[in-house]
């Protein structure tokens, strides 16, 4: 071992993990293989016999700079990723019901899942909302429903993501108020909000309002948690639904490290501190079939991430360096055809996402390209990660793969063909100036269109269902009726009947002119409405009357 790798690993493990493991120790005092011999926390070139070159600079020290090999300086060894199941269906009740048992099995947070009219700001009652309430997610429609949704659920004790965006500052605000009749306080609550609007320009489509004011309502929520929800991660920078769009691996950084400093960017003009908000930034990737390029594709974010901070926004603190992020295997991958070959894609896609060192992971359903999961699938999925996590060996130590040739050359080659597009989208304006020209979305169509032909081409080969096809049997399935619809309908007409309706407008009157004024910061205005019981219709509708719609003007 070389004397500065020596003097650099003996300052790390003196400095940084004894400083982590007098606070929280490892969950054995010692890991070792099931035959008996002891596995290191990590392993540098120097104790295997070989060297690397830039070791320093290209790998680091886990919980250190560049956090290429994770961001914690135990990882897994200290405490398990978050196994968190993304839930939600029909109404605020079965839900609540579902997370109970999820939570009674194993699950270590909560992942709520909306339906259509809650993520586009339409009440169960409007007429858009017809046939889609309660169907791919919780339909929630006012502080009533939220709270029925944690109905004996501590959220002092939980942590909780929400997928939620366009209407991102309302269900949080929802939360809050949950809380404190809940009689937590807003400082103590722990999660995080979706709350990334560039992404639906580019890839999702469930974005309401225009470009500019979308960002003012994401840097006030950035605002008002920094000062009063301090714990909870206020944007979760998603390169999901970019890969679930068609997107390479490559596209999938780039594009979300694009949008990610279109953000800070925003929060930094608007008079932030960087390293006030950053260490808050979350992210939200997919975890796709191949195995070592997703591998490699989570160490080169992480990577290229941390310069990025450090360079263009002069970053100071650790922790707002650190790409901290959520991972979905690939809802695309699976297939409605021979659906039990769906566990074995979502086990490699899990193993990839631990193997990368993931924060937090959901593993999907083995029924999902069909319906949305009964609980006997979701708690399957949910044994899959605890198996990974028990059994496998995967979680005793850090950075497993790192220092495989492979590996390394594979992280070298996507930081660098990610970042090749991120200077390409600086050219166009950045990210936002990129959006509306279409250069994300012609990307993604165009990496999507030619995936497609392989598969059709037989060049890339789908188990069960361009090759080695045969008859399944069924699985049972789970579906939401058109009850759900009525029922919900029901409740919210209850609801306006007794309530103060003559409230109820004068507070949307000052949400109206607090949007007028880009000096107010929006979010205590709408928690107002909130406790008001305004609906999230009504709370959206004010707002589209002020900043109006947005229309793609994508060019394909």
């Amino acid at each position: 071992m070389s004397d500065k790798t020596k003097t650099l690993k003996t300052q790390w493990e003196e400095g940084p993990l004894a400083k982590t493991l007098n606070r929280f120790p490892e969950r054995r005092e010692q890991f070792e293989s099931t035959g008996g011999y002891e596995i290191p926390r990590m392993v540098i070139p120097e104790e295997v016999g070989m060297e690397m070159d830039g070791y320093e600079d290209r790998l680091g020290f886990p919980g250190e700079f560049p956090f290429t090999r994770g961001v914690q300086p135990t990882m897994y060894r200290g405490r398990f990723w978050t196994m968190r199941q993304y839930a939600g269906f029909a109404t605020a009740k079965a839900t609540n019901e579902r997370y109970k048992v999820l939570l009674e099995r194993g699950q270590t947070g909560l992942s709520v899942a909306f339906d259509l009219p809650t993520q586009m700001g339409y009440s169960a009652d409007h007429p858009m909302a017809r046939g889609e309430v309660g169907k791919v997610g919780v339909s929630i429609c006012s502080l009533r429903d939220m709270e029925q949704l944690f109905d004996g659920i501590p959220l002092d004790k939980v942590s909780t993501s929400m997928t939620i965006n366009s209407t991102a500052a309302i269900l949080l605000a929802m939360y809050i108020a949950v809380a404190e009749k809940q009689g937590v306080t807003s400082e103590q609550l722990t999660g995080t909000i979706q709350n990334d609007l560039l992404k639906e320009y580019i890839a999702r489509g469930t974005y309401i309002f225009p470009p500019k004011p979308s960002m003012r309502v994401i840097t006030n929520l950035f605002a008002f948690c920094n000062e009063k929800v301090p714990k909870w991660n206020t944007i979760s920078i998603s390169g999901y639904h970019i890969r679930e769009a068609g997107s390479t691996a490559v596209q999938e950084v780039a594009f979300t490290l694009a949008n990610a400093l279109a953000y800070v960017k925003a929060a930094v003009e608007s008079g932030m501190d960087v390293d006030s908000f950053a260490g808050r930034l979350s992210f939200f990737f997919a975890s796709h079939n191949n195995l070592l390029e997703e591998v490699a594709k989570f160490r080169a974010a992480r990577r290229l991430y941390a310069k990025l901070m450090k360079e263009r926004f002069g970053a100071k603190k650790p922790n707002s360096m650190k790409l901290r992020f959520h991972t979905q295997t690939c809802g695309h991958t699976l297939t409605a055809q021979q659906p039990e070959n769906n566990v074995i894609r979502v086990t490699l896609q899990a193993l990839a996402a631990v193997l990368g060192g993931t924060q937090s992971l959901h593993t999907n359903s083995l029924d999902e390209a069909l319906a949305l999961p009964t609980e006997r699938a979701v708690t399957l999925a949910l044994r899959t990660q605890q198996i990974i996590a028990h059994e496998s060996g995967a979680a005793d130590s850090i950075d497993p793969l790192g220092g495989s040739y492979l590996i390394e050359q594979l992280t070298d080659e996507i930081e660098h063909r990610a970042l090749a597009y991120i200077e390409k989208i600086d050219e166009l304006g950045g990210a936002v100036s990129a959006i509306e020209e279409g250069f994300q979305q012609k990307e993604i169509g165009d990496a999507a269109y030619m995936e497609q032909q392989r598969i059709e081409k037989d060049e890339r080969i789908i188990v069960g269902l361009n090759k080695f096809q045969g008859k399944a049997e069924p699985v049972p399935l789970q579906r939401v009726t058109g009850e759900v619809e009525e029922m919900q309908v029901k409740c919210l007409h209850d609801l306006y009947q007794n309530r103060d309706n003559e409230a109820v407008k004068a507070g949307l009157e000052r949400l109206k002119d607090a949007a007028r004024d880009e000096s107010i910061n929006l979010v205590p205005v709408i928690l107002e409405n909130v406790k008001q019981l305004a609906s999230v219709g009504e709370i959206t509708d004010a707002l589209r009357d002020v900043f109006g719609v947005y229309r793609d003007a994508a060019k394909f």
